[in-house]
């Protein structure tokens, strides 16, 4: 393993917390932006409808998937534009 990549390896996981967090924030917004509850509900919410908690999942987990992708994609760009080495 190469220094760069090897470098790269607490730089990734320091971008991957804060795309955590990232995500966390994008999805309570666009869940009370649609018109529900502030807090969207857990599985075993017995307030909440299967519906309701299904689509929260598949929301919440289509938003972190997308700011993963994007916090590990730019951070890739960057170390190679700085080092000319793509991080793997």
């Amino acid at each position: 393993m190469n220094t760069v990549k090897l470098a790269y390896k607490p730089v990734g996981m320091l971008l991957g917390a804060a795309g955590g967090a990232l995500s966390g924030a994008v999805f309570k917004q666009i869940w009370k932006a649609t018109g529900h509850e502030e807090n969207a509900p857990g599985a075993t919410d017995q307030e909440r409808g299967w519906r309701e908690i299904l689509l929260a999942a598949a929301l919440q987990g289509a938003i972190f998937a997308a700011v993963k992708a994007a916090v590990d994609r730019s951070g890739a760009t960057t170390v190679h534009r700085l080092t000319g080495t793509w991080p793997s």
